[in-house]
This record gives C-alpha cells, structure tokens and sequence, in this order.
C-alpha cells in the first residue's frame, strides 16, 4: 500500500486531499486520531481531504513529515 502510495504522489496522480486521505488510511486512523496525532482540528482535516481546505505550508508539511515527505513542487501531468 505505502509503495503504491509513494508512486502516486512522486507522478503528481494525487490531489493533496487523496495524498491526506491515503496517508490516514494507511495509518489506519480515524479523522479524529489522524487530526489529533498531526495537531490539527478534525474539521481542518476534513476540509484538506475533501480538497476543500486552504491549509498552509506548516500544517502540510505536519501532516507528511511522518511519512518522510516534503512540500514541494511537482511536474505536471
């Protein structure tokens, strides 16, 4: 699960919010664990997942940190 993970989002085939998604998914978490365990509200969570949320660069960069990610930029498919 994790390798198909990493290889989507190396390519740019994830929104942000799927990339959020996954990564609670594979860490197993409920949105209320996910938010409390990365310091975030649960409704903030909900928003970035739903690509409806505007986070900022800082609570990106909590939330894929523990997947050994950073923000960055990617090619374009």
């Amino acid at each position: 699960m994790r390798d198909a993970f990493y290889a989507s989002v190396s390519t740019g085939a994830m929104s942000i919010g799927q990339a959020v998604a996954a990564m609670r998914r594979i860490s197993k978490l409920t949105q209320p664990e996910f938010a409390r365990h990365r310091g975030l509200s649960v409704e903030s969570l909900r928003q970035i997942e739903a690509d409806k949320g505007n986070p900022t660069v800082e609570t990106l960069e909590k939330i894929a940190s523990i997947f050994g990610l950073q923000v960055g930029f990617v090619p374009r498919r």
